[in-house]
């Protein structure tokens, strides 16, 4: 780790306390709820009334976000009587930053008053029954970064920022998935609607065809570049969380097929199910 991330990491706190202060200055009210919205998922931002818009870059010590489809801003405002902060994109561990630096919008969310996240991104299937265009609410998760040493909470050792060793078999809030799963029956969506594992991979590469198979053996329904990360970070925050993803691709199970994923595909999907993802946070914010 260079000098620089090194100080960074080290004044974690204060950097988030004074990211804080500067959104504390320039929004209303205290938002109860956030949403961090993935890739080709932005429109969900567009629900909020009154909208104030703040760029990534504006924001003290912020990772800015660098991939298409991400749009790089705040987004605060009214949402079914509740008032929301939307992250419009999120920084990747493939955009070079460390993931406790790609997290800091958690905490900073946290920081401002959120007691509940929710958190997106598009993935790639690895379980065969699903389809493009499904909502995945995932249950659990494997931490293939974590597994391997890659953790947002590693070596913080600063109890200001949460525990030392932290419990994530809880991670995923049962009464959240309750609502979610009652918002897709009142929306008539239950068959797009899945319930499974996901698994965070480093990227920026698409998986090959072994990678989804051992993914598959392993238990893993999807998979993405994202999310994960932000759930371990949310629950050291001590953040309720729901965790629901876009099936945007299916991962590659045979070496016979030679069909390629894209980056513009992916957003694509994002586009064509906006409508429904508008509606289905919409009702799960309203149940909150």
């Amino acid at each position: 780790m260079c000098s620089h991330c090194s100080s960074e990491k080290q004044n974690l706190y204060e950097h988030v306390q004074e990211a804080v202060a500067f959104l504390k200055n320039n929004i209303s009210k205290v938002p109860t709820v956030g949403i961090i919205c993935g890739s080709g998922l932005g429109s969900i931002a567009d629900t909020l009334i009154n909208p104030i818009f703040i760029r990534y870059e504006e924001v003290p010590h912020f990772p800015v976000a660098k991939v298409d489809g991400h749009e790089g801003r705040i987004v605060v405002g009214e949402l079914n009587r509740r008032f929301a902060i939307c992250m419009q994109g999120r920084a990747h561990y493939h955009d070079g930053y460390p993931l406790w630096k790609c997290t800091i919008p958690v905490r900073v969310m946290q920081g401002l008053g959120i007691t509940h996240l929710i958190i997106t991104n598009a993935v790639g299937a690895i379980n065969p029954n699903y389809e493009v265009g499904d909502i995945l609410i995932v249950k659990d998760h494997l931490d293939l970064m974590g597994l391997t040493g890659t953790s947002p909470i590693s070596g913080l050792d600063d109890d200001r920022l949460g525990p030392k060793f932290l419990t994530v078999t809880d991670a995923y809030d049962k009464e959240m998935i309750k609502v979610a799963k009652l918002t897709a029956e009142k929306l008539g969506i239950t068959d797009i609607v899945r319930e499974g594992a996901l698994t965070c991979v480093g990227g920026p590469c698409f998986e090959t065809v072994t990678e989804c198979r051992m993914l598959r053996l392993l238990g893993v329904d999807a998979v993405g570049m994202s999310n994960v990360p932000e759930v371990i970070v949310a629950r050291h925050c001590g953040l309720t969380v729901l965790s629901f993803c876009l099936v945007t691709n299916m991962g590659n199970l045979d070496h016979e097929s030679c069909e390629a994923i894209s980056h513009a595909s992916v957003i694509d999907v994002g586009a064509r199910r906006s409508e429904v993802i508008k509606k289905f946070v919409e009702g799960i914010v309203q149940n909150i």
